[in-house]
């Protein structure tokens, strides 16, 4: 069995009519050509609009309660959450498998539906055996605890996201695995004898390590199918990142871990200001260099909440003249720069940058509109014979 779900094609397929219609908005391409690369690459699932989609997505989650209330029902003289919970989650994975090599479903809201529904038993399972056999655990226990059953179980979690990530694809199972990922990592560190203190860069380096992986990964040509879950990795990596390092998150969450009723100051204190200034600076900085998107927004809303964290403990104006003042200054830089790069300028612009790197323009169209060979210039013609044999029919 394929590790993917879906047939990779369509992903493919996806993302070369996406790419067909930016270069015709652009004018990179005419209207004929992308009616060619879109009849060339025609897809064959079912994936209606959004708002078809949620739908979907509400009542497959509707009548998935109700099925599990028959499961329920049927499954009452065992007396097991266990065993309802292991059969609803058979049952929505089973059916939802079904459903896309059947029906070929395509995150048209009802696979969707069915596998969080899959998700969400399998992971109630797990967590009900567990606060089961620790009849007295807390969550607070489960993830900061000095037991080993507590990992396992976070282990168990990080396998269940993971495995899902990898054969559907969906945005919010890869968030679920980083945030799986993340608390591993923590835990882990949170047992040595400098684990505290040790915490938040280890948190920055698993953030650092998970954004260079999704960014290596991502530059393959055949990476369409997970191309919208590393970016979603990419996005969590930087904040993360940031937050691990920042200020107040560290201050405020070693007194939480501590059980301090207030924070007080931490070691490294210079260095964590340090952090928390120039991350977003230096977001912005190769966001702008490299033309990323990505890191120049995150840069810009991080900046945002650093200016927060210097608030949060030195304040100079009441927070309405402040928050009047900085919504003015971000107005008036934002009109600058929009003026100023009307034109492109030092390699920038404030045109939307819509290229996709996976795609050679040229060759794509070549490839896809490219019409037969000409008629050779008529000259000695053999006549009179007809072959025929194996389908084929013709003149000689």
């Amino acid at each position: 069995m394929p590790i993917n779900a879906y047939p990779t094609a369509w992903a493919r397929h996806d993302a070369v009519r996406a790419a067909a219609a930016r270069w015709l908005k652009q004018g990179f391409v005419a209207a004929e050509q992308r009616a060619a690369i879109n009849e060339a690459h025609a897809v064959d699932y079912y994936r209606p609009n959004i708002f078809l989609r949620i739908g979907l997505f509400i009542f497959t989650c509707i009548g998935a309660a109700a099925a599990a209330g028959t499961v329920a029902l049927f499954t009452e003289p065992l007396h097991s959450v266990a065993a309802i919970l292991l059969v609803c989650g058979l049952g929505a994975l089973g059916v939802l498998e079904l459903l896309i090599h059947s029906s070929r479903h395509y995150h048209s809201g009802v696979d969707t539906a069915l596998l969080y529904t899959a998700l969400l038993s399998f992971a109630g399972l797990l967590g009900y055996e567990y606060f089961d056999s620790h009849g007295d655990a807390s969550f607070e226990s489960f993830v900061w605890g000095n037991g080993t059953s507590g990992f396992w179980l976070l282990l168990a979690l990080l396998l269940l996201f993971g495995a899902a990530t990898l054969r559907y694809a969906d945005r919010l199972v890869a968030a679920l695995t980083y945030f799986a990922y993340l608390a591993i990592v923590a835990r882990l560190l949170l047992h040595l004898p400098a684990g505290q203190l040790l915490l938040p860069f280890a948190l920055m380096l698993a953030s650092m390590a998970a954004y260079f992986f999704s960014e290596k990964t991502r530059q393959r040509a055949d990476v369409y199918y997970y191309e919208v879950v590393l970016d979603v990795v990419k996005f969590l990596a930087l904040i993360s990142f940031y937050l691990a390092g920042n200020y107040l998150i560290v201050r405020e969450g070693n007194a939480a871990l501590a059980n301090f009723p207030i924070s007080v100051q931490i070691p490294l204190a210079p260095l964590f200001y340090f952090f928390t200034v120039v991350v977003p600076l230096a977001y912005i900085y190769f966001g702008l260099r490299q033309a990323n998107r990505m890191l120049l927004l995150v840069g810009l809303g991080v900046v945002c909440f650093s200016i927060y964290t210097y608030r949060f403990y030195h304040s100079l104006l009441p927070p309405e003249i402040a928050a009047g003042l900085a919504g003015l200054v971000l107005i008036a830089g934002a009109a600058a720069a929009l003026r100023y790069l009307h034109t492109p300028k030092h390699g920038l612009t404030a045109a939307a940058d819509d290229d996709e790197p996976h795609f050679n323009l040229e060759s794509l169209i070549v490839a896809q509109t490219a019409t037969a060979p000409a008629a050779h210039t008529p000259g000695f013609e053999f006549g009179g014979g007809q072959s025929g044999g194996g389908g084929a029919t013709g003149q000689f």
